[in-house]
C-alpha cells in the first residue's frame, strides 16, 4: 500500500514546485519591475501603430462555424491515433474497432447535419 501512495505523493510534491516556482518567478517580477505609468502606456498597442477608430470589429459568423470544424476533427484526429496503437495490441481488435466505430458515426452525423444546413458551404 505505501507504493500506491508513493506515486501520488511524487504528483503532489511537483504540483506544489511548479505552484511556488510560478509564485516566486511573478512575485520576483512585481518587485523588480519598474513602476512608472505614464500616458502613452495605457494606450493600446497595435503593432506600433496609433488605434485608429472604434475598438470593436464586426467578424462573420461562419467564421466561427469553420474553427468549431476544425477542433472537432483536430480532437477526432487526437483519438485516432491512440486508437491506432492500441488496436494492433492483443485482446483489444474487436472492441477497439466496435468502439471507433461507435465515435466515428458520432462525428459522421454530426458533419452531415452540418452538410444538411448549409454550414459547408462558403459562399
Amino acid at each position: 500500500m505505501p507504493d500506491y501512495f508513493h506515486g501520488y505523493s511524487v504528483v503532489g510534491l511537483v504540483a506544489v514546485v511548479g505552484v511556488l516556482f510560478v509564485s516566486v518567478a511573478f512575485g520576483a517580477g512585481r518587485l523588480l519591475r519598474p513602476v512608472v505609468p505614464t500616458r502613452e502606456k495605457f494606450l493600446t498597442y497595435e503593432c506600433g501603430v496609433d488605434p485608429v477608430g472604434e475598438g470593436w470589429a464586426h467578424t462573420q459568423v461562419r467564421y466561427y462555424v469553420y474553427a468549431f470544424l476544425y477542433v472537432i476533427f483536430a480532437v477526432d484526429s487526437v483519438f485516432l491515433f491512440p486508437w491506432a496503437t492500441v488496436f494492433a495490441a492483443p485482446g483489444f481488435g474487436g472492441v477497439t474497432l466496435t468502439e471507433m466505430f461507435v465515435f466515428l458515426g458520432f462525428l459522421t452525423v454530426g458533419l452531415l447535419y452540418a452538410w444538411k444546413k448549409g454550414v459547408l458551404e462558403w459562399a
